[in-house]
């Protein structure tokens, strides 16, 4: 059986998903604001909380050139790479405090490192599992950095081709020994648009690449997110804010408190309703027996009267004979006078 281990959950084929709430940028720069976002998602029903591990040095160059130019219509057009992951990084002297912060919440905190350094940084906070973000699938250093930790991982696949992708889950498995990996269908755009998910892709990754499969979700609201549960996503990873109004890079696509805990609270539910293949009563329909239909006496029947499709009909309730029997008492005699209402017995039928 596919899983990967975190702490003490297990998560994988048979198990509740584990829902992750991205803190990502949406710290606006404030510890205060980013513990308590931690506890937010905590309350609202989250497994563990995630950050990310980078600076805007780490990422990219304080370049002004055209390649390093935010354009086009993204939420961030104008910007210069370095401008944008200064202002989103989150500062690594929080990083213990988070994780405290979490721990105490009753969840886990892990984070995405983004190059070495990051990786050996999250080493010394005993990190239970690592992220590699989408962008970072194809850099085959810092996969086999990761995987060198021997720790279970969790990879986006946003924007990767299937050779890509392959050529990921070969090389992290190489390094780690064939440890555990999860792969999270993921489509990079912010926001994402549903039409675009193609969330039919998770159960085919998990058997492609013989994973943990699940969602990394860009879209807006929880449709998408608990539509992935009953297509096998054992993980949900959604951004999370205190309020969208609040501003940050981040938060015009993240969720609030209250809709991330109406989305835990719809996964549950279905994952609740999925079960398994059953075809045995339940206790509540062993009750309702009663209410199905059978063979009544619909008007008073005198002994030696026929039964006819006026006297005798399939109604509710079903103390009567069975409704297969309706041909059978069809065009036969009345034994004795019947009252109107009352359920048909083989004893009302003469013999022929």
């Amino acid at each position: 059986m596919r899983s990967v281990t975190v702490g003490s959950r297990t998560i994988g084929d048979g198990q509740p998903s584990w829902i992750v709430a991205e803190l990502s940028a949406n710290h606006n720069q404030s510890l205060d604001r980013a513990i308590e976002i931690v506890r937010a998602a905590a309350r609202a029903g989250a497994d563990a909380v995630k950050l990310q591990t980078y600076t805007a040095d780490t990422l990219t160059l304080d370049c002004d050139r055209a390649c390093f130019r935010i354009g086009g219509d993204s939420l961030w057009a104008g910007k210069t790479l370095h401008q944008l992951y200064s202002e989103a990084y989150t500062p690594w002297e929080w990083h213990g405090r988070l994780q405290q912060a979490a721990h105490d919440a009753g969840i886990e905190c892990f984070s995405t490192p983004f190059d070495a350094t990051a990786v050996d940084f999250l080493e010394s906070l005993n990190m239970p599992v690592y992220k590699v973000a989408s962008f970072e699938l194809v850099d085959i250093p810092l996969l086999q950095r990761i995987a060198a930790t021997g720790r279970p991982i969790i990879a986006s696949t946003g924007m990767a081709t299937m050779a890509e992708i392959e050529e990921a889950v070969r090389t992290l498995r190489s390094g780690a020994g064939g440890r555990e990996i999860a792969l999270l269908k993921c489509t990079s755009a912010y926001p994402a648009n549903p039409t675009d998910m193609n969330l039919q892709t998770i159960g085919h990754m998990a058997d492609t690449f013989d994973v943990v499969a699940g969602l990394s979700d860009h879209t807006m609201g929880s449709a998408v997110a608990v539509a992935a549960v009953t297509l096998g996503a054992r993980i949900v990873e959604k951004h999370f804010t205190l309020r969208r109004s609040d501003g940050g890079p981040d938060s015009t696509f993240s969720m609030e408190p209250e809709e991330f805990a109406g989305m835990v609270r719809d996964i549950r539910a279905v994952e609740a309703a999925l079960g398994a293949v059953n075809y045995t009563r339940t206790a509540d329909e062993a009750k309702n027996l009663q209410f199905r239909r059978s063979l009544f006496v619909v008007e008073d029947v005198a002994a030696g009267e026929l039964f006819t499709p006026r006297n005798v009909r399939s109604i509710r309730p079903s103390h009567g004979l069975h409704t297969r029997h309706l041909n059978e008492v069809l065009g036969r005699r009345a034994a004795s006078h019947i009252e109107r209402g009352t359920p048909l017995s083989w004893n009302h039928v003469a013999p022929d």
